[in-house]
């Protein structure tokens, strides 16, 4: 029983035809993504965790000394910058398409995705301005609160 403003529908068994393309190839480009910023994110990460633990006195030398150090490189900043984007950017998508698998509603799916990507783009303004922004021994401020590398 067919209604009269059904689609036409093909034959189960007819081949399928490419030449009629209805979505485009944003998934895919999404997929493939996923793959190449996780092998980007496993050496980002693992250099990370080598510099922070293993050279020098290991775990014990992490505070504010080692990270005020460390970000006067713009080569660490840069690191740790690709860093976060990355992981932000890898972390979205991979929420957006479980938003994607599992809300039902177009409504929740829309204020999901919604608050994932305000969420995204708070995250990354705030952790940028701080990569870059970041100064340990701040004009005027009190010497006795001042890291003991700073000059009073």
């Amino acid at each position: 029983m067919s209604t009269p403003n059904a689609p036409a529908l093909d034959a189960p068994r007819s081949p399928y035809s490419r030449t009629k393309s209805t979505r485009s190839n944003y998934e895919l480009y999404s997929w493939v993504f996923m793959r190449m910023s996780g092998v980007v994110l496993v050496v980002l990460v693992l250099g990370h965790l080598f510099v922070n633990l293993m050279v020098g006195k290991g775990v014990a030398a992490l505070d504010f000394a080692f990270v005020a150090g460390k970000w006067a490189s713009p080569f660490w900043q840069i690191w740790d910058l690709l860093m976060l984007w990355l992981a932000m950017l890898h972390g979205t998508n991979g929420v957006r398409t479980i938003i994607n698998d599992y809300a039902e509603r177009d409504t929740t799916r829309f204020w999901l995705k919604m608050l994932i990507y305000f969420a995204f783009v708070v995250v990354v303004v705030l952790g940028t301005l701080v990569i870059f922004t970041f100064d340990p021994c701040p004009v005027g401020a009190d010497p006795s609160l001042l890291p003991s590398f700073c000059q009073a």
